[in-house]
């Protein structure tokens, strides 16, 4: 096991490495990620920048745990399709 620290002069943003293999599974290139770095979930964004994978978890739910923190709107909601015509007239 290969422990290595990011050569970056910054020790408060440091963050343990592991030195992993790349494998091919199929026609992809995949790697298996220690215990100690697992994501919760079973989905992951996966972005490249520059010559750097980066792997962050799908977090599910944030946008309905911030909307349930605000205040309910006291202004009605504008009747955005009062000049439309109906929905049963249009031929599709």
């Amino acid at each position: 096991m290969l422990w290595h620290m990011p050569a970056t002069g910054d020790t408060d943003m440091a963050q343990p490495e592991r030195h992993v293999r790349l494998f091919r599974n199929g026609r992809n290139q995949a790697l298996r990620i220690p215990r100690e770095f697992e994501l919760e979930g079973d989905e992951a964004i996966l972005r490249k920048e520059g010559d750097r994978l980066i792997v962050e978890p799908v977090r599910k739910g944030r946008l309905l745990a911030l909307l349930s923190t605000l205040e309910p709107l006291e202004i009605p909601f504008p009747d955005v399709d009062e000049d439309l015509p109906p929905l049963d007239d249009v031929p599709l």
